[in-house]
């Protein structure tokens, strides 16, 4: 900690599906913990998304020194396009299924007392500043739409995966991924995709495209081991099209980023990126976007995180 503690006005938001089950205890204990330490606790617990997202608007307008989600990687969505382009940090206490963005960011994203340990003490020092994803599309209603995204994309079989576990009640945890991806495998086919990347166009049959600023997807699938969260870049990873054995044999390599190595495996960066496809579905920090074609941009510096900066 800090030699002089100093104060600080923070907003704690609560996923609203945390109500209930082993994680409905956790929001209470960490503003019940930033309060005891001294500091102004505003908490935001609301019965759903849309009114907790009214809420934290509000609550975002005041500019307090953090605004701190408790939940998953859509949480850290929620945060994300509430706070990107803004100078109020983004703090992650993770109890969600992926947690991603909190691996990415090196924090403690399976222990909540060393989580919000870690909270605290970057609350004593000035935010981490990264970068974020600007996903341009068309909504469902063929409107014109943004949204902001923390860590990483997927479009197609990776999307169709998140999908299917989202929709999944049980297991709870990261091996929902698992059993939703060996459901979508034996459907395993590729898409024809139109990639573009900055001005560089070409086309590709592929079985997965994902975009990481971040490292990782699905809880720890390291789709893009090397991506750093403030480089500029966003890490483009293609897998041409596998066997579904070959692809079953390569799978758990993605845990350990290693399925880099293999030739139908490619990895580019752009600060640009479009993905274009027939039936292509996008998911972004496990929230569900829409279908290509969308049109992705690397904002510089655009998010302020409550973390250590890696030395």
């Amino acid at each position: 900690m800090a030699d002089h503690f100093q104060v600080k006005r923070v907003v704690v938001a609560i996923n609203p599906s945390a109500s209930f089950g082993t994680t409905r205890d956790i929001g209470p204990a960490v503003v019940q913990t930033l309060r005891a330490m001294g500091h102004e606790v505003t908490s935001l617990t609301e019965p759903d998304y849309e009114s907790l997202l009214t809420t934290a608007r509000a609550a975002v307008r005041s500019k307090p020194d953090g605004f701190v989600v408790v939940g998953g990687d859509g949480m850290v969505n929620l945060g994300a396009n509430l706070l990107a382009g803004t100078k109020v940090p983004l703090g992650i206490v993770p109890s969600g299924t992926g947690n991603d963005m909190a691996r990415s960011l090196g924090l403690p994203f399976d222990d909540t007392e060393a989580s919000v340990d870690a909270l605290a003490e970057a609350l004593q020092h000035p935010p981490r500043v990264v970068d974020a994803g600007l996903i341009h599309y068309l909504d469902d209603d063929g409107v014109p739409a943004e949204r902001w995204f923390a860590c990483s994309l997927s479009a197609g079989f990776d999307a169709t995966v998140n999908e299917r576990a989202n929709l999944m009640r049980h297991p709870r945890g990261p091996s929902r991924y698992i059993i939703a991806l060996g459901i979508e495998l034996v459907r395993l086919k590729p898409i024809h995709y139109t990639v573009t990347l900055d001005d560089r166009e070409f086309v590709v049959d592929a079985n997965m495209v994902s975009i990481g600023n971040g490292i990782s997807l699905g809880g720890g699938m390291k789709i893009t081991p090397d991506a750093r969260l403030d480089d500029g870049l966003l890490d483009v990873m293609i897998v041409r099209p596998l066997s579904r054995l070959n692809f079953i044999r390569i799978f758990p390599s993605v845990f350990k980023g290693t399925h880099v190595r293999h030739p139908k495996v490619s990895i580019d960066r752009a600060r640009r990126v479009r993905i274009a496809g027939e039936g292509v579905i996008v998911y972004a920090d496990g929230e569900r976007i829409g279908r290509a074609p969308i049109d992705v941009e690397l904002v510089p510096g655009a998010l302020r995180v409550l973390a250590a900066t890696p030395t």
